[in-house]
């Protein structure tokens, strides 16, 4: 196994698009690393300047203690899966799973050999003679999978490969490869912008915008501390609510509303300075009475998310959004009040994170 080693990593297109701008990245050998962000961001440029199917306008990649940044795709021992999984219509299973063997020239029975015991890992030895139009998406991507871990890759590298799949198969799904990634403890480059795929599968996770990495760190720490309000609006089944604030002595004055300045900015923030104010819907308590430091409003909106409901409240602070318990009755028009966990506000000055640790959105 190796690790991925990319330093100022440029790659700019046609027309003067910078789709990578001085990408500095280490992903660990063995880990389970997420590219996320939205459409556009470069994720997928990125996966496939690693791959060698772009070529780097500047800066290196190294795999293992290999420079590969001008080796060709096949020369860097890395297996990539496509969104739409890539399988030969005209083959079969085996034939689609032995493919990159027949590349590397290895003969005929060993390569049949080697498919049938890939294909039995997978579950797949019932369909060994079937071709990808007879198989569901699960199915498919599993071949997709097989023939990737045929060849034995230093590297595996997948480009939103649950994409394709149903909610209930991606869920299956998702579980199948973190697993699999366990047991074969293969370096693997995760590309998606699903946060909840990301939050599920990654050991650490980069989220990207521009061509830019804006934080990089485990999942719970970007969940939970956003670098900046990029990833605090992106980040989360549930966006952030960033609201407007100013500090004013002990409290936060968002809209006309007294917040309490949580302990750990007592000494970071002044008197009279503009804030914006971070707090998830799942950290703010719901109450239909009047409670000192809520932000109140009146409900314009009620979403059922099964075993909770999303509750948005417009009034002086302006929306805010708040996950209320199942049982509580909301009705539109209602008043409520939205207490905020004082130890889960977070602060940011100038789009970012006050008292942020040293490193937290860089890549290095």
């Amino acid at each position: 196994m190796a690790s991925i080693t990319m330093s100022e990593l440029v790659k700019v297109y046609p027309g003067g698009v910078r789709a990578l701008d001085s990408i500095d990245l280490t992903v660990e050998d063995g880990e389970f690393f997420a590219l996320l962000g939205p459409s556009g961001c470069g994720k997928t440029t990125l996966l496939r300047t690693i791959a060698g199917l772009e070529s780097a306008s500047g800066g290196g990649i190294r795999i293992g203690e290999r420079d590969v940044t001008r080796l060709a795709p096949g020369q860097r021992d890395v297996a990539m899966v496509f969104q739409d999984y890539a399988l030969f219509p005209h083959m079969t299973v085996t034939d689609n799973i032995a493919y990159p063997l027949k590349i590397k020239k290895v003969p005929t029975a060993e390569r049949g050999a080697k498919a049938a015991e890939t294909a039995a890992e997978l579950g797949l030895s019932d369909y060994l003679a079937r071709r990808p139009g007879q198989l569901s998406g699960g199915q498919q991507q599993r071949v997709a999978l097989a023939r990737a871990m045929a060849c034995h890759p230093k590297v595996f590298l997948f480009d939103e490969p649950l994409s394709n799949l149903d909610a209930r198969m991606r869920l299956e799904a998702r579980t199948f490869l973190k697993r699999l990634q366990r047991e074969l403890g293969v370096t693997t480059v995760f590309v998606t912008h699903d946060q909840a795929e990301a939050l599920a599968l990654a050991d650490r996770i980069a989220v990207m915008e521009g061509g830019r990495i804006r934080q990089l760190g485990s999942p719970k720490e970007v969940f939970h501390r956003p670098a900046n309000t990029f990833v605090a609006s992106f980040i989360g089944s549930t966006p952030m609510n960033l609201l407007d604030a100013v500090v004013t002595g002990k409290t936060l004055a968002v809209g006309e509303e007294p917040v309490a300045l949580p302990r750990e900015y007592a000494g970071s923030v002044t008197d009279g300075e503009k804030l914006v104010l971070g707090i998830r819907p799942e950290y703010l308590a719901y109450s239909t009475e009047q409670v000192p430091g809520a932000l109140h409003g009146e409900i314009t909106v009620v979403e059922n998310l099964g075993s909770a409901q999303l509750a948005t409240l417009h009034g002086p602070a302006g929306f805010v959004q708040a996950v209320v318990d199942e049982e509580t009755t909301l009705s539109l028009g209602d008043r409520g009040w939205a207490v905020p966990r004082a130890d889960r506000v977070l602060l940011y000055r100038d789009g970012d994170l006050i008292g942020a640790r040293e490193g937290a959105g860089s890549a290095t």
